[in-house]
């Protein structure tokens, strides 16, 4: 089998040059495919991080700035 995926020696022909361009277009597909979910799922997961601490340092201001009120019957 030679270099371009062909058996024969022949020239080179339209029908070649389609079958290979459909066949790179085939896995160029597939690994936008791949990436478009791995982009997804980073994006979640930096979603979900950044929301997880941000409450986590709010709880903490909250805490640290909570106020006392005492209510004194006389």
């Amino acid at each position: 089998m030679s270099r371009s995926g062909t058996t024969d020696s022949g020239p080179i022909t339209r029908e070649h040059l389609e079958s290979r361009f459909r066949s790179i277009q085939g896995e160029v597909e597939e690994v936008e495919s791949e990436a478009t979910n791995f982009a997804g799922l980073a994006v979640v997961v930096i979603a979900v991080t950044l929301v997880v601490v941000a409450f986590s340092l709010g709880s903490r201001r909250g805490r640290r700035r909570r106020t006392v009120v005492e209510i004194r019957r006389s």
